[in-house]
């Protein structure tokens, strides 16, 4: 497993539309262990495979609950129902936070690593996380849907850094 850079905006591949991934194999697979190190390693709550500048329709998702880390290949949010209003930053738009309206509740079917299909119920949190990276693989960023934006450049670090 490899921590990867991740792209910064204005990088063109951040987009592109998302190519689907046809070839389930021993690369696919590297490519989802990297993506959650990248992740774990930049303390994110998701990432698309985008923002390591590779335009494949890949992404994870941890958002720190019961669901622990989401490897998803080919997501389609297939349902949503309700509305939220919340905050949300991006690795690869650094220091600036935005409020974005998203679904409150979603069902998306994707496939894992090998190719079969499964589906993922998400409220709440874990729901924003998902549409985030989704979009992610359609080329849209937080800061197009946002009705707020702020920086948070200068906002104290954890532990007082």
């Amino acid at each position: 497993m490899s921590i990867r850079i991740i792209v910064k905006e204005p990088d063109p591949v951040l987009r592109e539309v998302a190519k689907e991934v046809t070839k389930f194999n021993a690369n696919l697979q590297k490519l989802l262990k990297d993506m959650a190190e990248t992740m774990y390693d930049a303390e994110g709550v998701g990432l698309a495979a985008p923002q390591i500048g590779i335009s494949k329709r890949v992404i994870v998702v941890d958002v720190g609950d019961e669901n622990g880390l989401i490897e998803m290949v080919n997501p389609v949010i297939v349902e949503q129902e309700g509305e939220q209003l919340g905050p949300e930053g991006c690795l690869s738009i650094p220091n600036l936070n935005g409020d974005v309206l998203r679904a409150d509740r979603i069902t998306v079917t994707g496939q894992d690593s090998s190719g079969q299909t499964f589906t993922v119920e998400a409220q709440g949190y874990f729901a924003r996380a998902f549409q985030h990276e989704i979009d992610h693989l359609n080329g849209i960023l937080f800061t197009d849907l946002a009705e707020s934006i702020y920086d948070i450049s200068e906002r104290p670090r954890k532990g007082g850094e």
